[in-house]
């Protein structure tokens, strides 16, 4: 099918033509500027802010300009201050300008598309918050987007705007609901030529890895699992105990077809023993992911207020924004901190907000931070005694056991902390989890816990996990060795700014800025059937140029390094050639006839119904 409207990152020839045509509209049609002899007009965030333009053949179209939180400006800093507008400090927000197109393609949908370009390119780098300046004379066009004012008003020259933001999810979930026969139409003509996919996922949350569907979710190409390195999950590299192994060999037949124990009592007995807890302080569930479904389910809703560490695990994100609707808010761990917590600083955030629930990962996911449990300790001391507290373990195995917080969870009845069995044991397609709380909470999960929560393989499999600790002892000492050795061979390659091990079994590398993104060396690195994690949706921190990498056996982490080598050497500047990812996906707010021209420092035509004319804006 041919696709005739081209979507893609500014080329350094489309600047002079992006300049042209800011002048021919801002200073000329508008007359928000004076006019320049040289027929450009520049703003001082050129060389630092992202330009996405549209095209057609040989024809340019339209552009679309973003401002990443990370420069630490805003073109709306011109007009206020971070006291009148505190949002840009505290929400990091993403800052989408001067969406304009050429006057002959107004009639056309070339900017609604630019619009949901920039927002799928803000999605893709962990934005979770736009702001616009929206022109007084269409503020109904701008709300019908999405969008709502923050009761500020600004002026540029002759023209007044409104500011104006939206939650990234909101609009690229709400607006395409509205529009998708005109925009299921309209991404068949798309040459997508940027570094984020065409269609987000439907729920919004990248669940496991991409590696198996490399491999064949149908289970018919399984061979293939000796070909792929998935180092985009964090499974063990090893397998499980020799007990365990036995176990499910023993009697397959019989272990298939039996029912298990009910209450998985037998599973239950054996983690009280282990971990000496009291065994009506437990519940068990089919993975975290159960545990966190069924937990979060019963003590949250739409009104609580919720605070996750950012970057953290998506899940949770997932769970308390997009399935129960949380008010959610980030404690943004920070590079110059070393990713780390502080614990000073936490304690402010959780004393300000009077939060529901607090969740930390502990080793975090994805930075590979741990935090000590003393200070942790400390920080719940002195919480409002309303708030409860989330403790996700199941990366504790690789520090040390003894700074659980399971004890405490077990008797205070605002703490509960949740361990998988599935990455430190080697049983992530077991699906075995438990949690710990005193005695009350365990009790209230498990009468909301189904008959037969852990299947009878799983039940198994985790009893004689347990029994031997000997064995995980070993293989996660062994696990920091991989760790380290693979960490030095990452860091010998050119083209990583940073490696950073982290204490797990996992560890991120970080391409330069000017480089190629996290998104782009991703899909290389799968050109070796090796797939790594982009960390970039996860949080806007990592500026899109993050990677995690989950640590495999020698062999495996041998290709790794291969991979990676091969994918900058493929990407080094003169090498990059265009990606191209197409797809079935509703670009946002776009109706069969939208007419939208220059519009402000904003997006002054995304999402107009029939026939909208807009044009111009500020600087």
């Amino acid at each position: 099918m041919r696709r005739d409207l081209q979507l893609r990152p500014a080329t350094e020839d489309d600047r002079e033509w992006i300049h042209g045509l800011r002048h021919r509209v801002y200073a000329q049609e508008l007359g928000q500027h004076p006019p320049d002899p040289t027929g450009q007009l520049r703003d001082g965030l050129d060389g630092d802010n992202v330009y996405l333009a549209a095209a057609r053949g040989t024809d340019r179209i339209g552009f679309v300009s973003l401002t990443p939180p990370w420069l630490g400006r805003y073109a709306l800093d011109k007009y206020l201050t971070r006291d009148e507008l505190p949002l840009l400090s505290e929400d990091a927000p993403f800052e989408v300008r001067i969406l304009t197109v050429e006057p002959r393609w107004r009639s056309t949908a070339a900017a609604p598309l630019l619009m949901y370009a920039a927002l799928r390119w803000i999605a893709a780098r962990g934005g979770r918050r736009v702001v616009a300046m929206g022109r007084t004379d269409l503020l109904a066009l701008y709300l019908s987007v999405g969008l709502r004012t923050v009761g500020r008003t600004v002026r540029s020259g002759a023209v007044t705007f409104e500011v104006l933001t939206g939650d990234v999810t909101e609009l690229t979930r709400d607006v395409p609901d509205r529009h998708r026969g005109a925009l299921e139409r309209m991404a068949a003509t798309v040459d997508w030529q940027l570094d984020v996919p065409f269609s987000p996922r439907p729920d919004g949350c990248e669940h496991g890895g991409a590696s198996f569907t490399a491999i064949g979710t149908d289970f018919r190409t399984l061979h293939r699992r000796h070909r792929v390195v998935a180092a985009d999950v964090l499974d063990a590299w090893f397998p499980p105990a020799p007990g365990v192994r036995a176990a499910l060999t023993e009697d397959p037949a019989w272990v298939a077809r039996t029912s298990p124990p009910t209450g998985a009592e037998g599973l239950l007995t054996e983690i009280a023993a282990a971990r000496t807890l009291p065994v009506e302080t437990l519940a068990v569930g089919a993975g975290s992911s159960d545990l966190i479904f069924r937990a979060f389910g019963r003590w949250l809703t739409p009104h609580s207020r919720v605070l996750l560490m950012d970057p953290g695990y998506g899940e949770y994100a997932h769970v308390t924004e997009r399935v129960i609707g949380c008010h959610v808010d980030r404690f943004r761990l920070r590079p110059e901190d070393g990713w780390r917590i502080d614990p000073a600083r936490l304690s402010a955030a959780v004393d300000a907000g009077r939060y529901d629930l607090v969740v930390v990962v502990n080793p975090n996911n994805p930075t590979g931070r741990h935090a000590p449990a003393a200070a942790l300790r400390s920080v719940i001391a002195t919480a409002p005694a309303d708030t409860r507290w989330w403790i996700d373990e199941a990366y504790l195995g690789y520090v040390d056991p003894a700074e659980s917080l399971a004890d405490l969870a077990a008797t205070h009845p605002r703490v509960v902390v949740c361990t998988s069995l599935s990455k430190m044991y080697a049983l992530s397609g077991m699906r075995a989890a438990y949690l710990v709380a005193e005695p009350a909470t365990a009790a209230e999960l498990r009468r909301w816990t189904p008959p037969w929560p852990v299947s009878l393989p799983a039940q198994w499999a985790a009893v004689a996990a347990l029994r031997d600790p000997a064995y995980y002892r070993e293989r996660w000492l062994r696990t920091h060795a991989l760790r380290r050795r693979l960490a030095a061979d990452l860091k010998d390659l050119e083209g990583f700014a940073e490696v950073d091990e982290g204490v797990a079994n996992f560890l991120t590398m970080t391409l330069p800025d000017g480089g190629p993104s996290a998104a782009r060396f991703v899909d290389e690195c799968r050109r070796h059937d090796v797939y790594l994690r982009d960390l970039s949706p996860l949080s806007s921190a990592y500026r899109g140029r993050t990677v995690r990498t989950a640590v495999r056996g020698a062999a495996e982490n041998a290709r790794i390094v291969e991979a990676c080598r091969a994918a900058l050497d493929a990407l080094s500047p003169g090498s990059v050639a265009p990606v191209r990812t197409s797809g079935s996906v509703t670009p946002a707010g776009a109706s069969d006839s939208v007419a939208s021209a220059g519009a402000s420092d904003s997006v002054a035509s995304a999402g107009a119904s029939d026939s909208v004319a807009s044009a111009g804006g500020a600087r």
